[in-house]
């Protein structure tokens, strides 16, 4: 269905090609796992086959990529829309109506498919993806997950015989996932849909995949195979083959059922040591040697000093970075938040999980004055949020938004940093040196529209940090970011609650909350309904819970990190 012929692409003004002798077939009715870490040129392929490449994005293409026999150097996207479905890593790019119900009959309208057919696939697509009770909503009030969904609908609709997905789980929960994985599953099984997919989270996708195909890195050919042996050799790879790796199993177990057939041993070996009640606190942000001097580096430098304290005058408790009372959030007809309370304490860190729609990003902008309560309080550093001026407010609490480059309007990496500096009081520099070891290889003339998604948001998280606020929120931060890439935000982010910073992430990652949330949240439906310890509040959960702790239940191991540790200290071996 999808053949590429020694296709190589390279974009202006890069100092080498994106993509280079990639030679390979995707067979009809098949779904095809596209793995490889950030970078290597995975958004560039999935380009290629739906003509965006070079068509939309520039560049030059040599080679062939030939979809169902048209070429897609000749054949302009236009002309491939009734063959190919294509859904990007921003949904937002993708509408052009502002309804649900519009968008997702938008394209067959472009079809030109009878009015009959057009309400028949509407109505069957809005039950498929859970999206009925939402037909009528402005694109423009939903959750970042419910606009991915109908992202994926919208091409679903005109039944291409191929669909090609850049990251399509992102920003769904792991319930809404699991749905759209579904359906996805069935078009590949009974309607021989051909489905091309890229996706970093793979612990939602890989036992899905019929192949997989590694871009291992930066212009180099990719490796085609089956799921269990490409995992055996990819350097990005799930919680569930890493521990698969970890006790020698093989082949890997590539969803959690294998592996807790294999598990028995391991549970066994464990089952006299007591597995640690949150993750490990962060080592000191500047190693024990360095000080009393100067942290070396200028994220040490900023992580040696304490965040922005309240004004002496006023009079709040030491003890709370921010407070959430009885608070409710009416938008519209939509009651977004009713009855929360939350209180968050230096170097806390609390991941605020829950479905699509919950409630979370609503929370997160109360927090930092975006949107007035409707009532109830909230107070951050003692002020009320949406009563302080910006410039007051940005050393008290800062944001990191589902879409980053919502903090982006500058044109170049260096205006943006300049601007920071001056809105957050900062000495001149400061935070370009973040960006430098946040993005070392990121040049200040750069348009942030010309950066990858992970690179975003490490430009919007050096934005925040450089007003050094006692209050940090991400909404999302994992979205398009790898494992490595995830790893690194893990660090920085467990050095930050170590020197007293309160952070709270909006997160439908659970293995993310896993590895780095000492504290879980979880609304439904606008109202908090669980508030307490990671493992008490996720082990029993067969939503919220990470792939090791349904691997190792009834066990409370939360990650392969800590079984690793667990075993290196000896557990399990006799006295």
């Amino acid at each position: 269905m999808i053949r590429f012929e020694q296709v190589s692409v390279t974009y202006a003004d890069a100092p080498a090609p994106a993509l280079q002798g990639v030679d390979l077939t995707v067979p009809e009715g098949e779904l095809v796992l596209l793995v490889g870490p950030s970078g290597v040129g995975k958004s560039t392929l999935l380009g290629a086959v739906s003509g965006l490449v070079p068509h939309f994005t520039g560049g030059r293409l040599r080679g062939r990529v030939t979809v169902d026999g048209r070429d897609t150097r000749t054949h302009k996207p236009r002309e491939l829309a009734d063959l190919v479905g294509t859904v990007g890593q921003d949904p937002l790019a993708h509408f052009v109506t502002d309804t649900v119900e519009d968008e997702l009959a938008y394209g067959m309208e472009s079809l030109g498919l009878p009015t009959d057919v057009m309400r028949r696939r509407v109505e069957e697509t809005l039950d498929l993806l859970g999206l009925a009770d939402l037909r009528d909503r402005p694109i423009a009030t939903l959750s970042g997950g419910q606009r991915q969904r109908v992202a994926i609908g919208s091409v679903l609709t005109p039944h291409p015989k191929v669909l090609v997905l850049d990251e399509p789980t992102s920003a769904l929960d792991p319930a809404a996932a699991e749905e759209v994985l579904a359906v996805l599953q069935r078009l590949v099984h009974d309607l021989g849909t051909t489905v091309l997919m890229a996706e970093h989270r793979l612990e939602r996708v890989v036992h899905y995949a019929d192949q997989v195909v590694l871009l291992p890195g930066p212009g180099e050919a990719p490796v085609v195979g089956e799921p269990e042996r490409i995992m055996a050799l990819s350097p990005v790879f799930p919680p569930v083959v890493a521990l698969g790796r970890l006790a020698g199993w093989d082949p890997l177990p590539l969803s959690v059922r294998d592996a807790r057939r294999r598990a028995g041993d391991l549970r066994a070996q464990l089952a006299t040591t007591v597995p640690p009640l949150a993750p490990a606190p962060a080592p000191p942000a500047v190693p024990p040697t360095a000080r009393p001097g100067t942290p070396r580096t200028a994220l040490g430098r900023l992580l040696h000093r304490r965040p922005h304290a309240t004004k002496a005058t006023e009079v709040t408790d030491v003890t709370e970075v921010a407070s959430v009372s009885r608070l409710a959030v009416r938008r519209g007809r939509i009651e977004a938040l009713r009855g929360v309370g939350l209180t968050l304490t230096p170097g806390e860190t609390v991941a605020l999980m829950g479905r699509n729609g919950a409630g979370k990003s609503t929370l997160l902008a109360t927090l930092v004055g975006l949107v007035e309560p409707t009532s109830g309080s909230v107070t951050v550093g003692g002020r009320t949020p949406h009563r302080t001026h910006p410039r007051e407010l940005i050393r008290q609490v800062g944001l990191v938004p589902q879409e980053p480059r919502d903090l982006l309007y500058a044109d170049t990496v260096s205006a943006e940093c300049a601007a920071a500096d001056t809105d957050a009081g900062a000495t001149p520099g400061s935070c370009r040196a973040l960006v430098d070891e946040l993005l070392p290889d990121v040049a200040g003339a750069t348009h942030p529209r010309d950066l990858s998604e992970g690179q975003r948001l490490a430009l919007a998280l050096a934005i925040v940090l450089t007003g050094r606020p006692p209050l940090l929120l991400l909404d999302e931060p994992t979205r398009g970011l790898d494992y490595a890439a995830k790893a690194r935000l893990v660090d920085i982010l467990r050095a930050l609650a170590a020197e007293g910073h309160a952070i709270v992430l909006a997160t439908h990652d659970v293995e993310l909350a896993a590895e780095l949330a000492r504290r879980v949240v979880i609304l439904a439906d606008g109202e908090i309904v669980a508030d307490g310890p990671t493992p008490h509040v996720v082990v029993s959960s067969p939503a919220f819970a990470p792939q090791v702790a349904k691997i190792m239940a009834p066990q409370a191991w939360l990650t392969v990190h800590q079984i690793r540790d667990a075993l290196d200290a000896g557990a399990g071996e006799p006295a």
